[in-house]
This record gives C-alpha cells, structure tokens and sequence, in this order.
C-alpha cells in the first residue's frame, strides 16, 4: 500500500516543537516507505485563524525542510463537510441537543455527586418534535452530538501495539457547534477520506479521539487507515512540557540560532534507540525512520541536547555550505578561516566574534606589559605557519614563561579571548602588523 500521511496544524498561532515533532515523525514515516506527506490546514475557525500564521506554518517547515506533497485549507471544503453531517443526520448518528453549557456543567456535576462517570445522557435523543420546535421558537440553537455505538473499538496502532477503546465510556462527542462551526473530529475524517490518508500519526493524548474517529469512518462508509499515538514531550525534569511550549516556537528557535538539522535530528531522535547524533540531512533522518525504534516512555526534551548537535552541525558544515551565509554577516575570510573557527561555535552568529579576532578590531589585554614586550622584541619577521611555534619558543626563552603562564597571555593580548581556535592556525590570518599593535595595547 502507498503510503500517505498528513500533518493538519491550526493558523492560530506559532508553530512550536510539539507541533513540528507530529510533523516530522509524518514527514519521516512518508519517506521511509516512499510515501507523501500532505500539509492540511485546519482553518476551519475562521474568526481565530490568519494569514500571518498560516504563512508561518508554511515558513517553519520549509525552513526545516519538510516539505509537502500536497497543500490544502479546510476552509475551502465546508461543502464536504455538510455533505457529510447530513449523511449521519439522515442515518440517525448525528443528533441535535439544546442543553446550554451551564446547563451541562450542571449535570456533570450531579453526576459526579453520585460517583457517576460525568458523560453526556442522551437526553437529547428524547426530546419530541414539538419541544425541538420549542427550542427553535425561543432562538436556542441546537449543537450536534455524534451518536456512538457503546462498542470496544479496536486497533493495531504502529506506535503502541494493541489499543482498544470503549467509546460505552465517552460522551457522543460534538461535531458541530451551535453557531454552525465544525469541530475538529469530523472536517478531519472527511478529509482523510477525500484524500486517502493511509495513516494517521499523532500524539498519544488522542488514543480516546481515535475511538470516536473510527466510529465515524465506519458511519459514512469509509475504510479506516492505520493509527501511530506517540509517546508525548517531557522537559528535561520530566515534567510535561506542554505550559512551556510557547517559548519554543521554530521561529524563535530560528532567531536565536539553531540550524534546522539540529532541531529536526533532535526532535526525530529523542525517546528512540537511535544515538542522539544529527544527521547528515533530514532526508538521511527520513531513511532510518522506523516505529519499532521508538520507546513508550515520554520523549525527554531537553535543550542542552538540543545545544550540542547544534554545535555538531555547525563543526560538520563544509565551506561550501557556510560561504553563503558568511557573505551575508560580511565574514567570509576564506576556506582555511572557516576550517580553522567552525570547531568553535555554538551558534552561527559566533563567526562574527571569530572574524574579529582575525581582522579586528579587538581590544588586546595585557596583564604584563613587559611580558607584551618582551614577545615584541622576538616576533618573527615573517608569520607564516610555522610563526605560532618558533615565536613561543623564543618568548619562553625570553620571559621564563612556559605552559599557561606563556600561552594565555599571547591568546588574550591577539584575540582579546581567553577561548578560541587554534592559535597557530589563526596568527598567520591576524598578520605581522595587527599582532605588533595589539602587542604595543593598540586596539586593531
């Protein structure tokens, strides 16, 4: 069977790595097995819904490199949708009920009362024309409950084996509220029919949705696709992440400068036996995509992780790759530059501290300014690769100085850092004339 999945996010606000890692395990199960992935926007609530977002969205996974297949708005298909709803009405599954929220919450609460299970009573399902007629009369609109069958409902999920679901111990659950909105479970269903989604991956907090879900194909006559519930993100205390997501949109990861294999290896690898390494490229993460790999404890989210394959993206990064990105920060100082910093950074943006180093201007500290010079007084007449050595040796002669008491001076008089690249690397691109000021305390 051909593969086909879909990632269905909602322009109501910013992607975040809960939503993105949904994405990615569809995006990598699609191109495991060859398949498509389909970007379904859940647009539906027009009131709360924006171009702003949606276009984010697109951005997000584009940037990430998850890119679709298919596109489609939910927006422009409420033809299907009601096509649908009085599908079930006439077959007697959807049914409309007048109880106000308060008037809900209200029985809830009784049945609470008496250690009942507070699901919806059907009450609804006896009213008589005339009191529908009633209800209509005074201006109450009604919303429409989906009628279950109070059967176990049964599935092999990809992701957590044998599931079962006994939709006797739900509420019939909404479909349409009263100002005629949709909800989210049938446009979803609709939709995975219309375009034959074989497989539906999501979190494990909707395992008890599926059971409904199924109910529903079924009714309007449909095949029912496979189901994939993974375990849910935790933060690194193991607590649940999901208060904190809103400081973890993709886009402010962007601003802040993570490389996008960073995230998507990241997020694809965490709570699976794979090593936690990053990828080569999302498409090699796609190829060793498997469920069988992936734990059934919470997936632990923790951005000191996230850090360090940061740094291993950026350390792995050909000159190649970087150059465009170097002309745009003005730093691009060459190949033999980019090899000797790149092991340093953290982030990308730490190029413009490494480029100062070479080309300045840096403000040289000298702790001893007969240490400066002295190491003056030998500087080889010529810098070239060999510079770095000869001229230690001959300050250690000079000075007494050996070890840190030798090296950390000269590091922080020609870079103004105690940390960075090599030194025998990067003398030869500082040149003879900026190490002669900055060893005479001149900023250059």
């Amino acid at each position: 069977m051909s593969v086909k999945v879909r990632f269905a996010p909602s322009p109501t606000g910013k992607l975040h790595v809960g939503n993105v890692r949904t994405a990615l395990i569809n995006w990598l199960f699609a191109r495991a097995h060859g398949g498509q992935f389909v970007l379904r926007i859940d647009d539906t609530d027009l009131a709360r819904s924006t171009a702003a977002f949606e276009q984010g969205i697109e951005d997000d996974l584009a940037w990430l490199g998850l890119i679709w297949d298919e596109r489609h708005n939910q927006s422009k298909r409420f033809d299907r949708y009601e096509a649908a709803a009085d599908r079930l009405k006439a077959a007697g599954r959807l049914y409309p009920c007048y109880e106000t929220g308060d008037e809900l919450d209200r029985r809830r609460k009784v049945q609470l009362s008496r250690g009942l299970p507070p699901i919806y009573d059907r009450a609804a399902l006896e009213l008589t024309e005339a009191e529908k007629a009633a209800y209509d009369a005074e201006g109450r609109k009604p919303h429409w409950r989906f009628r279950l069958e109070g059967k176990r409902v049964a599935w092999e999920d990809l992701a957590r084996g044998h599931a079962e679901v006994d939709t006797a111990s739900m509420s019939d659950p909404v479909l349409i509220r009263e100002d005629g909105l949709f909800l989210y479970t049938l446009p979803s269903v609709v939709d995975d029919i219309d375009m034959g989604i074989t497989h539906v991956i999501r979190g494990e907090d909707h395992v008890t949705n599926t059971g409904a879900q199924i109910e529903i194909f079924e009714a309007l006559g449909a095949g029912v696709p496979g189901f994939a519930h993974t375990p849910l993100l935790v933060g690194a205390d193991g607590q649940a992440l999901s208060k904190r997501l809103g400081s973890l949109s993709i886009s402010d990861m962007r601003d802040q400068g993570y490389e996008p294999i960073a995230i998507t290896s990241h997020l694809g690898r965490i709570g699976t036996s794979d090593p936690l390494d990053v990828a080569g490229t999302v498409e090699a993460l796609g190829a060793g995509f498997a469920f069988s790999k992936m734990g059934r404890s919470p997936a632990r989210y923790d951005t000191a992780d996230l850090d360090r394959l940061n740094a291993q993206a950026l350390h792995a990064m050909s000159y190649e790759v970087a150059a465009p990105r170097l002309v745009a920060l003005d730093c691009d100082l060459g190949e033999a530059f980019w090899s000797a910093v790149r092991q340093n950074l953290q982030k990308f943006a730490d190029v413009i501290e490494m480029a100062a180093m070479v080309r300045g201007p840096i403000t040289p500290i000298i702790e001893d300014t007969g240490f400066a010079e002295a190491a003056l007084t030998v500087l080889p007449a010529t810098i070239d690769e060999t510079a770095w050595s000869v001229w230690t040796a001959a300050v250690k002669a000079a000075t007494g100085a050996k070890g840190k008491g030798l090296f950390m001076p000269l590091r922080l008089i020609l870079t103004g850092q105690a940390h960075g690249p090599d030194m025998a690397t990067l003398v030869p691109m500082i040149g003879r004339e900026r190490i002669v000021q900055r060893l005479k305390g001149e900023a250059a």
